[in-house]
């Protein structure tokens, strides 16, 4: 990981020498923190894949956002006055993840300043990118949602054939809406034109749909 790019294998061998770390298994569906929990630590995903939920007034479940191997949880929170995660982090699959502590944190930045450099930017990130997440959830109509969601993975595919890699279900929830109505708004858009769909790919048929 870039994180730690500055240190030898000895060095990491000798500054994980300590009590203040751990490393965790959990199982698909696990609660690895709950809302409103205490951060007490940095945690690094070595194998697996997670995400960030919260449950709406209505019970629908909203995926703020997914994480997996090498993505970086907790380190925007561990050092603030309100510490506490605003919303669940669940296991989508079995996941193995390295908790760090303060105490090791504040020791790794104190004996290599491009780790602390590094931390400062992985942090600066993740704000960023749940701006981002926010935005995109606020109100929006699904119309909007769905437009923003293809736009985003057209720039990234580089395609007008956008490849699914999660289900129906989960980009419903990706997006804070139900699958009923994601359902409806794709059938809508098939039939003006803008777009054609199956399980695994939305073709976008109208460009002027992505406003480029």
């Amino acid at each position: 990981m870039d994180l730690f790019s500055e240190f030898s294998r000895n060095d990491l061998i000798e500054q994980f020498n300590s009590f203040y770390y751990r490393i965790k298994k959990y199982d698909k569906g696990q609660i690895i923190h709950i809302q409103n929990e205490l951060c007490f630590s940095m945690d690094i995903i070595l194998k697996g894949k997670l995400s960030v939920q919260k449950i709406n007034e209505e019970g629908n479940i909203l995926k703020l956002a997914t994480f997996s191997d090498g993505d970086i949880l907790g380190a925007n929170l561990l050092f603030s006055n309100r510490n506490s995660y605003p919303m669940t982090v669940v296991s989508e699959s079995k996941t193995v993840i390295l908790h760090i502590y303060k105490e090791l944190l504040l020791e790794l930045s104190q004996n290599n300043t491009t780790f602390m450099a590094n931390l400062l930017r992985i942090i600066s990130n993740k704000t960023i990118v749940l701006t981002e997440k926010i935005d995109i959830i606020s109100l929006k109509t699904i119309r909007q949602k769905v437009k923003d969601f293809l736009k985003y993975e057209y720039h990234i595919q580089k395609s007008n054939v956008i490849q699914l890699n999660i289900s129906k279900k989960d980009l419903a929830e990706r997006l804070g809406i139900q699958r009923t109505s994601l359902s409806r708004e794709l059938n809508k858009m098939r039939t003006e034109g803008l777009i054609d769909y199956n399980s695994k790919t939305i073709t976008i048929k109208d460009y002027k749909l992505l406003d480029v």
